[in-house]
């Protein structure tokens, strides 16, 4: 019951994700006046749908999107009426053009002149089509705030959790000590787990990084050590040995440095408004970069589905796999306030992947929209400085042939992660 409680969480998470990035177009279409006829969730047969004014809301079979439908999405050509007779022609692309921007115009009934999505203002485009990511990033914001201020992220603290009985080079295949192995400084001392570390080396410690850095720097020295156990201090003097260690500032680079052979205990710290915005400034850099990385991802999801290869943890993920992990989350042993956290930022980085995949500057998705509408915004603007007439909307509709690339493409590329969170899904290593 706990793994399908998982996964319902996340299914519904997600869907109420989409439910909202629709909204954000809706919203300002309305604001702006466009007729539009339906707010979906989902694609293909509907499951339920219900009338109210001029639109159609309703949920759809398949859970792996949703649309808003607005009448006049693509222009007529260039003195066509909208109702006029289509001039199809005999070329293959340009007849896959008139035959969407046909099938886009039919809609349009008397009296929707101004209502029809091509004849607005670009500034009005641009906010309608902006306004779904926009949704979702606002979501990711609201959803890490939450992890972040409100239950805090797990931070090292100067209280040991396990003594290290030997030291492992950080570059070795070794998991356990090996035969006659020497025992660690903290180990040979005394040191406990629960013992909290109040000096070292003659200073004062407040936290566990400031500790870290004078352990790193007391290599093949002997220190003088003062822990709190049971609510009294007890001393130690500890000769301090060196060992291969990941470099703080290039964890790719290894060096040797102070080693005491301690764990760190992990405890859940409330952050500020200040951390939440340097952690999305960071996570959305590396998502973009995730992001710019897709077709490379995508080739590892495909060795992943029909080879040997092991699923990367970090690559690219269907919504099946999300339920999965739900799932997996909602079954583990970890407290209550860690599966909440993990759907919390599970939640805050599919939104933040969607909404920075939306933005990308091709059709079908709302960042092609979006650079019509700034294109048309450039064109205006050198017309009325060069004393031009208005060149008027810029016509999408030429990109469709692209369009309907690109639509194959990511049709393909869920089709892939479906198949692949099926046979050989990511895991939840908690």
């Amino acid at each position: 019951m706990g793994w399908l409680a998982g996964v319902l969480i996340l299914f519904f998470g997600l869907m109420a994700s989409i439910a909202l990035h629709e909204l954000g177009h809706f919203s300002f279409a309305k604001l702006f006046g466009v007729r539009t006829p339906q707010f979906m969730v989902g694609f293909g047969p509907t499951l339920w749908s219900r009338h109210k004014g001029e639109t159609e809301y309703g949920v759809k079979w398949i859970p792996l999107g949703g649309y808003i439908r607005m009448i006049g999405m693509l222009p007529p050509r260039k003195g066509d009426l909208p109702g006029q007779a289509r001039r199809l022609s005999t070329g293959p692309f340009q007849a896959l053009i008139e035959s969407a921007r046909g099938a886009s115009l039919e809609e349009v009934r008397p009296g929707d002149e101004n209502r029809v999505f091509y004849a607005k203002k670009w500034w009005q485009k641009l906010t309608i089509m902006f306004a779904g990511p926009a949704m979702n990033l606002v979501l990711a914001v609201i959803f890490f705030g939450i992890l972040l201020m409100g239950i805090g992220t797990p931070t090292p603290q100067p209280v040991i959790s396990a003594v290290a009985k030997c030291a492992i080079p950080a570059d070795s295949q070794l998991t356990e000590c090996p035969e006659g192995y020497t025992p660690t400084p903290a180990a040979s001392a005394g040191l406990r787990a629960g013992d909290r570390i109040v000096s070292y080396d003659g200073r004062r410690i407040t936290d566990y990084d400031q500790l870290q850095g004078l352990i790193r720097d007391s290599g093949g020295r002997t220190v003088a050590l003062t822990v709190e156990r049971d609510g009294r201090p007890v001393s130690f003097q500890v000769p301090v040995t060196r060992n291969q260690m990941y470099d703080l500032d290039d964890p790719k680079k290894i060096v040797s440095v102070g080693f005491l052979g301690i764990t760190p205990l992990q405890e859940r710290e409330r952050q500020g408004p200040v951390a939440v915005a340097n952690y999305m400034g960071e996570l959305t850099a590396h998502t973009a970069g995730a992001l710019l990385r897709m077709p490379e991802k995508m080739v590892g999801v495909w060795q992943a589905a029909f080879g040997d290869e092991a699923r990367d943890p970090n690559g690219p993920i269907g919504v099946v796999g999300v339920s999965r992990l739900g799932g997996e989350i909602a079954a583990s042993e970890s407290p209550i306030v860690e599966k909440v956290a993990m759907f919390i930022a599970l939640l805050g980085s599919i939104n933040l992947a969607v909404g920075l995949f939306n933005l990308v500057p091709l059709l079908p998705l709302d960042g092609g929209h979006m650079a019509g509408a700034l294109l048309e915004a450039i064109k205006k603007f050198f017309a009325r400085v060069f004393g031009r007439p208005d060149p008027g909307y810029v016509d999408v509709a030429k990109a469709l042939p692209l369009t309907y690339v690109m639509a194959a493409v990511l049709i393909v590329m869920g089709g892939l992660l479906i198949y692949a969170d099926l046979v050989n899904p990511i895991r939840f290593a908690g």
